[in-house]
């Protein structure tokens, strides 16, 4: 323990962030980071408790508790305390293939979990993460890990998003041959098409990606699984496949929307602005330059469509959430992420009306111009986001490797594999939505198994 006071000395204090109406202009990130010596404060401030819940990695009465890496939280931050960012980084890397991502886009149970946030503030434990990953990339320390021999095995991985990436990862430095198939033209999955720029840069997600193919790792982009002739391309050719394909079928929004233009689900409308500012594309979905906007939902996702939309230009901005206000406040607050900040300095409140659904739509001329909600008032609207939540993977992949299915991958109790021999699935596709931690800790425990499959035993760590 590098400060045994220093919960008792140091404050909590987390990263400032730039201000709403700059940021808004913007898509560059919104988080300034701490100073060297600010961040070793906030290292000291780790209790190193004897029985350390941040790491337990546990879900509890429907919440996630603790860290499902059980990443050695106290360890790393006894280390940056100690100035010592080689052992920090080693400990990191221990549990965790994809800090960078985790330490900007977690919500972070693991300080939720934070004994010393039970009576104060908790150790600003994903920050910390973040900090020693990224100084290491700076410094040059974050080197290329070969495997010293091949096992002459080769696996597929069907998915580049965090569960496919952190099972390519393992695997490959056990020394298999790994591709990584993706249907979309770059790899990165919902981290390059599903999360803004803002909170998690593209050119952070190449990296990674750089990082993995220079170890060895085969990217293959553009090609679709769910084609059967593919799928049996793959059976054919690999001694295992795995399935990350993620929880992609959208819930649906309960309306009547066929052909009226202006509505389309907060998966879509994300990825479109990426593809639009990121890659210069021109998506068939629209943007919300000069439009009403209104987006149904929670979450994540909710809360990111919020943003991109105010980044576009929108005319005016709501988001309608079904459960009322008193579910949401904390000791008698309602919180408010970057993304409502941002709505309430741009237009003067918070874009949030709760306890409002909508009842019907207004359509002319096949477009959407505005909706009626359950209090009875006419909200205009010119694009619609249904940030609804998913209800399970698609079904085409599945149909195309012969795996049974419902809303998720039908796997062998406790594990990973399916019901087709040398088949297995990992992430959001077998367990349903969750968080990126959780698809890293999938894709871990996923490629533990296919390494015990290959060869009979394995060193690898199942977390989940």
């Amino acid at each position: 323990m590098g400060k045994i006071t220093g919960f008792l000395e140091y404050d909590r204090r987390e990263p400032a962030d730039r201000p709403p109406l700059e940021r808004v202009r913007d898509w560059e990130p919104f988080r300034i980071p701490l100073t060297a010596d600010a961040r070793r404060e906030q290292g000291g401030r780790c209790m190193n408790c004897g029985v350390p819940f941040c790491q337990s990695g546990i879900q509890w009465e429907g919440r996630d508790f603790g860290c499902p890496l059980h990443n050695l939280i106290p360890e790393w931050n006894d280390m940056i305390h100690a100035g010592n960012p080689s052992h920090a980084l080693s400990r990191l890397l221990k549990t965790n293939n994809f800090p960078e991502f985790t330490g900007r886009v977690c919500p972070a149970p693991c300080e939720e979990a934070c004994i010393c946030g039970m009576y104060g503030d908790a150790v600003t434990i994903r920050d910390n993460e973040l900090s020693v990953i990224e100084e290491a990339f700076a410094a040059g320390a974050v080197r290329r890990r070969r495997p010293p021999q091949w096992s002459g095995k080769k696996v597929a991985v069907v998915g580049s998003g965090p569960a496919g990436l952190a099972a390519a990862d393992q695997l490959n430095h056990r020394g298999h041959s790994v591709t990584v198939v993706e249907r979309e033209e770059r790899p990165g999955g919902l981290l390059t098409y599903g999360i803004p720029n803002m909170k998690l840069p593209k050119d952070i997600v190449k990296r990674r990606i750089n990082l993995m193919t220079d170890e060895g790792v085969s990217f293959v982009t553009g090609v679709d699984a769910a084609d059967p002739q593919v799928a049996q391309r793959l059976l054919r050719d690999y001694d295992a496949v795995i399935l990350c394909c993620g929880a992609e079928r959208p819930r649906p929004l309960g309306l009547e929307t066929e052909g009226i233009s202006g509505i389309c689900y907060g998966t879509e409308f994300l990825k479109a602005a990426v593809e639009q500012r990121q890659f210069g594309k021109t998506p068939a979905v629209p943007t919300a330059e000069g439009r009403d906007v209104i987006i149904v939902g929670t979450g994540d996702t909710a809360s990111d469509c919020v943003a991109t939309a105010l980044r576009q230009g929108c005319r005016s901005i709501a988001q309608l959430v079904r459960r009322p206000e008193a579910d949401y406040l904390q000791n008698g607050v309602l919180p408010r992420d970057c993304a409502h900040e941002e709505a309430a300095a741009l237009f003067g409140e918070d874009p949030r009306r709760f306890g409002v659904q909508i009842k019907e739509i207004r359509v002319e001329n096949g477009a959407l111009t505005a909706v009626t909600t359950t209090e009875g008032d006419a909200l205009p609207c010119g694009l619609l986001i249904a940030a609804t939540g998913f209800a399970g993977c698609a079904g085409e992949v599945c149909k195309a490797f012969g795996v049974a299915w419902d809303e998720t991958v039908q796997t062998s109790e406790g594990g990973f594999a399916t019901t087709v021999e040398k088949v297995f699935a990992a992430g959001d596709m077998r367990r349903g939505q969750s968080l990126v931690v959780w698809a890293i800790a999938e894709g871990r425990s996923a490629a533990a198994e296919v390494d015990s499959y290959l060869n009979g035993c394995t060193n690898l760590v199942r977390v989940v």
